[in-house]
């Protein structure tokens, strides 16, 4: 009596440690997700920054002609 019930406490233990793994895994793609979203806005404001810098670079070549 005391190995099957040995047996299925082990097995609880694994099943509790896995969805603490589980839930760990998912926050930090959460995180990781926001983290990407974040550095993509970043990207794209120095992307139009570059953008309005060319085409004032461009504007005082043309002005030199």
């Amino acid at each position: 009596m005391f190995w099957p019930m040995l047996a299925i406490a082990l097995g609880f233990l694994g099943i509790a440690v896995l969805g603490v793994l589980g839930v760990r895994v998912f926050l930090e793609a959460q995180r990781l997700g926001r983290q990407v979203a974040a550095t993509a806005d970043r990207v794209n404001r120095a992307a139009e920054d570059l953008e309005r810098a060319a085409t004032g670079l461009a504007r005082t070549g043309e002005a030199l002609r």
